[in-house]
């Protein structure tokens, strides 16, 4: 196993040598990315574990499927005994696991997937974690890093004129989805607390980007508008998000693992809050700029406010602050450039989103 260097701050110092990061759900949008970035870096050798569910593609992942760098097992994070054995056997020196089910209205329509994933999920895999610590040699236990990912959404609603989420914004989670990506966060900090696992979290806003599953609102809308249907907009539309490009958050990722202190705790922001329905429309001039409708309208006309989701928040507003200040990370990539980039994408991949779009 590389030589890891702990300093007396509890950071995590890279040291020339590559370390070895086990990625749970590295086939889904954001861990895809996240291995991409990693494993193409030099720095890092990635371990993928994924139970490849629905919304997981593996051909997100064919650009470094056959690097030295990158490795892949299917395996579900509530096998504790599986991902124990993968840990051991690869000799991991660091899990990130964003490994969860995410959407929300699939968490209204049945909670239990989300309980099972995101709750006992990340139970079994600490439990995991803290034996495969428990049997390293002591230099090496303190080094060892749990990177916990979670979302903004588990502050609740920031309200039209709130100030945004801080590290310290009490948890008030609305959808089944959120209390179960708080519920991890509590678990994860119990463990470390209770068992000194060394852990550091990362709570982000919403990302967007190629290879998303077209469930979710950006990649959703770009469908619709390709294929001149109605797109649904919740309520009003004039609920607000911070969007952050999927690989500034990668990067983030990587520095909060990297660089993070035990035990802290890291806001991930774009600071570029967009309502939906300003989104949707920018959405539709960019693909009128690039397809123009035979008719010459715009795909404006195409947008459908239907009924709003239950307990859907108005607005989530995150300040990256912290993650500026002290690991020197900062998003990169405007909201304009990274949804054009998006929009190229989904129009040069049709033949990877369309199957999928058609069972939403």
């Amino acid at each position: 196993m590389p030589a890891i260097c702990a300093a007396a701050s509890g950071r995590w110092q890279l040291a020339e040598a590559r370390r070895t990061v086990l990625v749970t759900g590295g086939a889904g949008f954001i861990g895809s990315a996240v291995c991409r970035h990693l494993a193409s870096s030099g720095r890092w050798c990635v371990v993928n574990v994924d139970a490849l569910t629905y919304c997981g593609s593996l051909a997100a992942l064919d650009e470094i499927a056959e690097e030295d760098a990158y490795s892949f097992h299917r395996a579900d994070i509530r096998d504790e005994e599986a991902m124990l054995a993968i840990m051991r056997r690869e000799r991991i020196d660091a899990v990130m696991h964003l490994a969860a089910e995410t959407h929300v209205d699939r968490s209204i329509a049945r909670s239990a997937p989300f309980v099972e994933t995101n709750v006992l999920g990340t139970a079994r895999l600490l439990d995991a974690c803290l034996r495969y610590r428990d049997s390293l040699p002591v230099e090496l236990q303190a080094p060892f890093r749990f990177h916990h990912v979670s979302t903004d959404e588990v502050f609740g609603d920031a309200g039209a004129d709130g100030a945004a989420f801080s590290e310290t914004t009490p948890y008030a989670p609305s959808s089944p989805y959120a209390a179960s990506k708080a519920a991890s966060d509590h678990l994860v900090r119990a463990w470390h607390r209770t068992y000194g696992l060394p852990v550091v979290l990362s709570n982000s806003t919403n990302s967007y980007g190629p290879w998303q599953y077209p469930e979710k609102l950006i990649p959703l809308m770009i469908g619709h508008a390709i294929e001149e249907r109605p797109m649904p907009v919740y309520g009003d539309g004039g609920n607000v998000r911070d969007w952050l490009f999927v690989e500034d958050h990668a990067r983030a990722l990587e520095r909060v693992l990297a660089d993070g202190a035990v035990g802290e705790t890291y806001i991930v922001g774009a600071r570029s809050e967009r309502s939906n329905v300003e989104v949707v429309e920018r959405i539709c001039d960019l693909i009128d700029a690039r397809r123009p409708l035979g008719s010459g309208a715009s795909r404006r006309s195409l947008i459908a406010f239907v009924e709003d989701r239950p307990g859907h928040d108005r607005r989530y507003s995150a300040d990256p602050s912290k993650i500026e200040r002290e690991l020197g990370w900062r998003s990169e990539v405007g909201f304009e450039q990274g949804l054009a980039r998006t929009v190229d994408w989904y129009l040069a991949n049709e033949g990877w989103w369309r199957p999928l779009l058609q069972t939403q």
